[in-house]
């Protein structure tokens, strides 16, 4: 059975004008006038950009800061109108691009509730019924008659998020709606995603989080420098993603810091069928000696560590290896550190922040973790 395109755009441009001089005065258009220079320059940000979106799809849209894609969302919603091509559009669409649009500082948190759901075509009988749900959600009930000024960033962003969640729409746009909530907030957008999954809503959803990505997504797309130069599977497109961040941060940082000219470490990996070999060179002039330790990370927090035995002191130069093994990752991103201690008082001595980095590819059943525990279970009734 084919299924129902919602969203379709074909061969899309969108291209601003970005001004070079101030042509506020008759003296600076005559001066642009006479050198017959142009005052602007013309920056393409889209560049025949084509994907089709169907009705239940869960749609990724990916890519570094100024890559186009948040140009891309505000065509689709219609604030912007495209240079060329075409953008078609099935069913009513809700941007969830700015939260808070249209919430007044000066009004209490319950009197913009009633203000801001008017906005989404609400009546006032509506709003009283979905009041307590929307409160709850947010979870600032303490706080609905303070002035929304006194509110922080983020309590404006629970309640923003929690009207605009009860839109009557067919297709829903997210621009980075969890950049700025708690974790605990950020939980509850990821029930909500869960839930518009399970009920096949069609979303249309712009983030740097692969996770999310690998997590909610059917279907997604990699913009880069205003062309999609990936157009597959969440997962392909995650993967592509962070190869090429990996890429690009491998040739702007530093390989190694060193703490100390007596100390130093390196590491070098070597990588096989469900393993990598790491080969880490050291030097070290501790007299009570040093112990060499990695590091797996993933989103910037450890998940695996192990150092060399304590009743093995290392002195001098030397090599030590290891042996990862990989199977017991689940899908995503990893990098590896390596860092030389003294054996004493665990003090740093040396580490390398390195860019030596693995992708493990596969479905990740355990929604995001990094490790893999063992299959131990026993059954009984």
């Amino acid at each position: 059975m084919e299924k129902e395109v919602v969203i379709s755009v074909k061969g899309l441009n969108k291209t601003f004008k970005l001004p070079h001089e101030n042509a506020g005065s008759i003296k600076n258009v005559l001066v642009g006038f006479m050198n017959r220079k142009r005052g602007y320059e013309i920056q393409e940000v889209l560049k025949n950009v084509s994907f089709e979106i169907n009705k239940g799809d869960f749609f990724g849209i990916v890519g570094r800061n100024g890559s186009g894609k948040s140009t891309l969302l505000k065509l689709l919603a219609g604030i912007y109108t495209p240079t060329s091509g075409s953008i078609n559009v099935k069913g009513m669409l809700t941007p969830f691009i700015e939260l808070g649009v249209g919430f007044n500082p000066e009004l209490t948190g319950r009197e913009n509730v009633f203000l801001n759901g008017s906005l989404l075509g609400f009546n006032r009988k509506e709003m009283l019924l979905m009041y307590d749900e929307i409160v709850e959600f947010s979870e600032i009930e303490r706080f609905m008659d303070q002035k929304l000024k006194n509110y922080s960033s983020g309590m404006q962003v629970r309640l923003a998020f929690s009207i605009a969640i009860q839109a009557r729409s067919d297709i829903l746009l997210l621009d980075e709606v969890l950049a700025v909530g708690d974790a605990a907030f950020q939980q509850k957008c990821f029930n909500y995603f869960e839930k518009l999954k399970k009920q096949k809503s069609t979303v249309v959803f712009v983030t740097h989080d692969m996770g999310a990505v690998r997590r909610f997504c059917t279907k997604a797309i990699y913009i880069k420098n205003g062309k999609i130069i990936c157009n597959g599977t969440p997962t392909d497109v995650a993967d592509v993603y962070v190869k090429e961040n990996i890429e690009k941060a491998s040739k702007t940082e530093k390989t190694s810091e060193v703490i100390s000219n007596l100390h130093e470490v390196e590491l070098n990996t070597i990588q096989k069928e469900n393993k990598i070999i790491l080969n880490i060179v050291y030097k070290t002039d501790n007299k009570e000696g040093a112990s060499v330790g990695i590091s797996v990370v993933k989103d910037g927090i450890s998940i695996a560590e192990v150092t060399t035995a304590h009743n093995k002191p290392l002195t001098g130069k030397g090599k030590v290896s290891y042996e990862l093994t990989t199977d017991i990752f689940n899908e995503g991103s990893y990098y590896i550190n390596a860092a030389l201690f003294n054996l004493e008082n665990r003090g740093l001595l040396a580490v390398t922040k390195t860019n030596k980095s693995f992708i493990i590819k596969g479905a990740d059943i355990t929604r995001g973790a990094a490790l893999k525990l063992k299959d131990t279970w026993e059954y009984s009734q």
